[in-house]
């Protein structure tokens, strides 16, 4: 059975969500996966704005079911 996760990632003053998705997937493992890859493409250098500083996931229900920040990755 497919779940909704709504990814989120957050900009570089740390309270900004700068975008957001929802995401239908099997389970959390995809949405963690899927969250990820959004997170890497949103920390590529751009010419003005700065990286995003962390991308969480939350359930259907408004729970935060998982958090990465770009400390964790080892920027």
């Amino acid at each position: 059975m497919r779940e909704t996760f709504h990814i989120e990632v957050i900009g570089p003053d740390g309270e900004e969500v700068v975008t957001r998705i929802s995401v239908r997937v099997a389970n959390l493992e995809f949405a963690q996966e899927r969250a990820l890859r959004l997170f890497a493409r949103s920390r590529v250098p751009q010419r003005r704005d700065e990286p995003a500083q962390a991308v969480r996931v939350i359930d259907g229900a408004g729970r935060e079911v998982f958090h990465r920040t770009r400390f964790e990755e080892g920027d």
